[in-house]
Order: C-alpha cells, then sequence, then structure tokens
C-alpha cells in the first residue's frame, strides 16, 4: 500500500486497497486455495494499517481533535475485535465453513469502520490540523507500515509507549520468517 501525501490519502489508499482484497476473495470459488493466500495477503495489509493507525493517527486525534479521545478509543476498540477475527482465520483452512463466515464477519467490520474513518474521523482531524502535519503524519504512517507485522497479534499493547517499542521488533520477526517462507516453496 503506497500512496503518497497526507496522512488522510495514505489511509484512505489503505481501504481501498482492502476493499479490492475482500473483493478478491469474494471472485475465488468458496474453497478455493488462492483464498487463503489472499486472507494472508489482507491479513498482512490489515496488520501494517492498523499499527499505522495506532501509531500515528490516533494518538494525533487524541491530541487534536475535540474529544478525540473517546474517538480514538473506540477505533482501538474497533481494532482488537478485527485482530481477534484474524487470528481465527489464520488457523481456518478453505475448506472449513468457519473460513468464509469469518471473511464475511471480517469485511463487515473493517467496512463499518472504514466508514466512520472516512465520514467522521478524517474530517474532524483535517479540520484540526494544518496540511503541513497531516503530511507529516503521513510519512510517519508510511514508514510505519514498513515495520510493522504482519500477522494479529492481540496480545500485543495498542497505545504507546509499549506498542512503540514492541511492535517494530514483532513486524521484523515476521519478516524473516515471510522471507524464508517465500524461498523455501
Amino acid at each position: 500500500m503506497e500512496s503518497g501525501g497526507g496522512v488522510i490519502a495514505e489511509l484512505a489508499a489503505d481501504h481501498r486497497e482492502l476493499e479490492d482484497l475482500f473483493s478478491q476473495i469474494e471472485l475465488q470459488p468458496v474453497d478455493h486455495p488462492r483464498r487463503r493466500e489472499l486472507a494472508d495477503r489482507l491479513t498482512a495489509e490489515l496488520v501494517r494499517h492498523t499499527v499505522a493507525e495506532e501509531l500515528h493517527l490516533y494518538p494525533a486525534v487524541r491530541k487534536h481533535v475535540p474529544h478525540g479521545a473517546a474517538m480514538a478509543d473506540k477505533e482501538l476498540a474497533d481494532h482488537a475485535r478485527t485482530e481477534r477475527m484474524l487470528k481465527d482465520l489464520e488457523d481456518l483452512s478453505v475448506d472449513d465453513p468457519r473460513f468464509n463466515d469469518t471473511i464475511a464477519k471480517l469485511k463487515f467490520e473493517v467496512a463499518s469502520h472504514v466508514r466512520e474513518e472516512e465520514h467522521e474521523l478524517f474530517p474532524k482531524l483535517a479540520a484540526a490540523l494544518p496540511l503541513q502535519t497531516l503530511d507529516e503524519l503521513g510519512r510517519l504512517v508510511r514508514r510505519a507500515r514498513e515495520t510493522a507485522p504482519t500477522r494479529s497479534h492481540p496480545s500485543l499493547p495498542h497505545t504507546p509507549p509499549a506498542h512503540r517499542l514492541l511492535v517494530p521488533g514483532a513486524g521484523l520477526v515476521e519478516r524473516v520468517r515471510d522471507l524464508l517462507r517465500t524461498t523455501t516453496r
């Protein structure tokens, strides 16, 4: 997910890519192995996206948006539900009926989250911060996605400072594991 520009453009581009991945999954036959591959890619992209939001978007919302703490807390609760679903999905094969149910629930959860961010949170953030600050947050989000984990870790903290310390290490371990798995196939 590479966009360039301010934080809102970055995260909206992520949202479009996530929507596209859900569509690609739905286009595959129900028990086709490609669904697993796409679900793994969806998981990686969704985890990277949520980590970037947790590290940079929500702290900015808390600090600069009126009633931002309540908004950020709600978004973090959404992320926690999504991470639990992603963790459940990780253990399911495509021929397990729970796989399709989990994908459907996950799609609904993500779509609700996207709607709330794009229609409520993003406009309030845009009104509260100058363009230069939004651009800097966009750069931070891009950088965070590069070091974020590729798998769900519901037990990791979702708020700084522990989040800022633990997540990059988990991301490095997972990227090495992903690389090794790709080269051994």
